[in-house]
Formats: structure tokens, sequence, C-alpha cells
């Protein structure tokens, strides 16, 4: 059986966060897959999808952290700042981390450990409602 939904993601700030809940909240056809898989896939350059700690914050806070320290804004060498300093810095950071997932399917529920969520890494200073395409092979 295939599945396929494209979802809205409200507006987030700049910064990474959890969106399985967000997620599943908006794909309950989800249940009626006992084993597959699921391909999580972001509309956009700007912002990308990972997989990491679900528990505690300070991940999120280091990970928004550690890519502005490592891709600066205040670079003076980037030629797309058309729409801003976060311009290409958000489409460098969009590649380092991707653009989709994959997600094991068990007994209609994400297969993820006990310590893992999705994030929706926002790259951008401005809020923008986010969409994700999310297929889903299984049986």
């Amino acid at each position: 059986m295939w599945l396929q939904k494209e979802i809205k993601l409200k507006p987030k700030q700049r910064g990474f966060h959890l969106i399985t809940d967000e997620i599943l909240s908006q794909f309950p056809e989800l249940v009626k897959i006992k084993i597959g898989l699921a391909h999580i896939f972001i509309k956009h350059t700007s912002a990308s999808l990972t997989i990491n700690e679900n528990a505690d914050p300070d991940v999120r806070t280091d990970m928004e952290a550690y890519f502005n320290k490592t891709v600066p804004e205040n670079a003076t060498y980037f030629k797309h700042t058309s729409e801003g300093l976060d311009d290409m810095t958000s489409h460098i950071k969009s590649s380092i981390l991707g653009s989709s997932i994959t997600v094991s399917i068990t007994n209609g529920k994400l297969n993820l450990g006990t310590w893992q969520g999705i994030y929706l890494c926002e790259h951008r200073n401005n809020s923008y409602p986010r969409k994700i395409v999310i297929t889903v092979y299984g049986e």
C-alpha cells in the first residue's frame, strides 16, 4: 500500500524544533501500516529535517549554536544575500542537514528510538509555514 500526503507546519522561529507530534497529528493514516517505511521530505531550500535528541532542549540550542558558528551570517564572501544575511547561510545549512529522512514504521507507529524525535531545522530569521510531503509504503 502506498500513501502520500502533504502537510503544512506552523511557522517557527529560527532554530531546531521537534515536529514529530505535529507530523503524526496531520497523518492519522499511519495507523493503517503494520510494517513499512515513511519518507519525509521538506519542500524548501532554507530549512531542513533531521532526527536527534527529543528530551533535553539543550541539544536543540547547541545544534543552533554550532551551525551559526560553522556557517556565520557575517561572512563577506557570500554573494547570494538578496533576501538578507541569512539567505545563503540557510541554503548551506539545509544542504548539510538534508531535505529528507526515512523512518521505519512498525504497528502503525514511527519506529523511532526512545530518545529520538524529528526536527524541523528552521534556518531563516523570519518565520514561514513549511510544507512537508510524507510518502509511506507498507502493508
